[in-house]
């Protein structure tokens, strides 16, 4: 039998013993990818353009070396070998999104491209013929280009046209998906594309478009939700959630400024979208400190919009589960010089964030190995929403080499998977399931094929970008089959 106890001290900061205690019998396992990132075929039988294809041939200097989604994993023409490799895993549930633009190319319902219907009948199919749940986002980061030229996500129009589609694909793939999210990191949608502009569509709105993005985004969410409820959940009795993403904010140190940095910085970015949602509104420290700072600045008014008692109310309790996406931790400290004139996200909650030089990195300049913080913000979570019913919908591994011995991206999964348990053995965490990212190497955006976070290796130069399982498909299978972390685990 293969040993698979690893040591965590070598990747972070010397972390607690793993866990090993046996995953329940009925603990989902399952592996992610999303359409822009694996499908290539991006102007074939129908589709239209999206954002990322507009800005990455628009602009080659925005992504590495000029990299782009036009082919990366081609798995519009692969998808049955995508799902034999999911087969392989044995996994219990596939986590892959839906291209707007392929089903509607200019975003509006009035033209469907029958073409890109077949493509996720077809893939949907072959996952239940192989008893892979599919766990479907709607919307992952690829607005249609037509849609962005309206106005896009800061623009109000956006949310009846959002609600349009999300009502197609309902109808559609509803009878054969019983796990549907309505956005993926809503966060990095209105933060890094209408913010600060590093992701597409690259609009530069610190402090305006992205709270307008948020504001809308959590509209069309609550409509979507609400379709559901009312017109598809009777008979197909499926669920509806959204993905929210969040590094752990660790205090600095013990004082009370940096405990309350922590606690602003949590409610800045997953409080932002889940607040609303689970509780009414946005997190009163975001209305205080964004009034303060906007009429400080000249503003009449916050430049954080305001939702009616109607609005609250329409948008609370939209959510039948939720998606939590970490990867990383971060240390924070109150600002000790504020920039009274600075807007935007990173302004606005007066927080310091940095990373300590100790913690092991991965490629990708976001991520570093902090397995303790998973169980941290998981135990917030439930402290704030009321234990909501969660699944962890990405966490994994980056590296530059796409190396098949990757016992870095193994020891990454083995100490986060151990502090999923044990935020729900101690802490009562109501954690359904866990889905690594990313079942292939793939596009990772502006940092094209650079940072490689699959479990199966893509070879970017061959014809038919040839998939070989890494040494961490071994470890997952084997994770998978005992529920169990170590070589040998208690039942409890």
């Amino acid at each position: 039998m293969m040993k698979f106890l690893y040591i965590l001290c070598s990747l972070a900061s010397c972390y607690a013993a793993l866990n090993n205690k046996k995953f329940p019998a009925d603990f989902m396992f399952g592996a992610a990818t999303s359409s822009y990132q694996i499908e290539g075929a991006w102007n074939e039988d129908g589709k239209g353009e999206n954002i990322w294809d507009y800005l990455l041939h628009t602009n080659r200097t925005y992504s590495l070396n000029g990299d782009n989604g036009d082919t990366t994993c081609n798995s519009y023409h692969n998808y049955k070998e995508d799902v034999a490799l999911l087969k392989n895993l044995n996994v219990t549930h596939y986590r892959f999104s839906i291209a707007w633009a392929r089903l509607l190319p200019n975003g509006h319902i009035n033209e469907i491209n029958e073409a890109g219907v077949e493509y996720y009948k077809n893939l949907i199919s072959e996952l239940r013929a192989n008893n892979i749940e599919p766990f479907v986002t709607i919307y992952h980061w690829d607005l249609p280009q037509a849609l962005q030229d309206e106005g896009g996500w800061p623009s109000s129009n956006i949310i009846d046209v959002y609600a349009d589609y999300a009502r197609l694909c309902f109808r559609l793939f509803g009878l054969d998906v019983k796990y549907w999210m309505t956005f993926n990191e809503p966060k990095q949608t209105c933060w890094q594309g209408y913010g600060v502009g590093t992701n597409a569509p690259g609009i530069k709105s610190p402090g305006i478009g992205e709270y307008w993005c948020a504001h809308n985004v959590l509209k069309a969410h609550a409509k979507a939700w609400h379709i559901y409820d009312e017109e598809f959940r009777p008979r197909q009795k499926g669920q509806v959630g959204i993905v929210i993403d969040s590094n752990w904010w660790e205090p600095a140190t013990n004082s009370s400024e940096d405990q309350e940095a922590s606690e602003t910085k949590l409610q800045f970015t997953f409080g932002l979208y889940a607040n609303p949602i689970f509780n009414g509104d946005y997190p009163e420290v975001m209305k205080s400190h964004i009034k303060r700072r906007s009429l400080a600045q000249g503003f009449q008014k916050s430049r954080l919009p305001e939702f009616t008692p109607k609005e609250i109310e329409y948008i609370k309790g939209t959510a039948d589960f939720l998606g939590v996406n970490m990867y990383s931790a971060s240390l924070v400290a109150a600002k000790q010089n504020q920039d009274v004139d600075g807007m935007g996200f990173d302004h606005d909650d007066e927080v310091k964030v940095w990373y300590s030089e100790s913690w092991k990195k991965g490629a990708s300049p976001w991520l570093v190995v902090t397995p303790w913080g998973m169980q941290k913000l998981l135990r917030w979570i439930k402290n704030q929403y009321n234990n909501p019913r969660m699944i962890v919908t990405e966490n994994g591994y980056s590296d530059y080499d796409g190396t098949l011995n990757d016992d870095d991206r193994i020891s990454y999964i083995q100490g986060y998977l151990s502090g999923v348990r044990d935020a729900m053995v101690e802490d009562g965490v109501n954690v359904f399931g866990y889905t690594v990212w990313s079942l292939l190497d793939n596009l990772e955006w502006v940092y094209g094929f650079t940072n490689k976070f699959g479990l199966y290796h893509v070879d970017f130069n061959s014809p038919n970008r040839t998939r070989t399982a890494k040494k961490s498909v071994g470890f997952y299978q084997n994770v998978i089959r005992t529920k169990c972390l170590v070589d040998e685990c208690i039942e409890i």
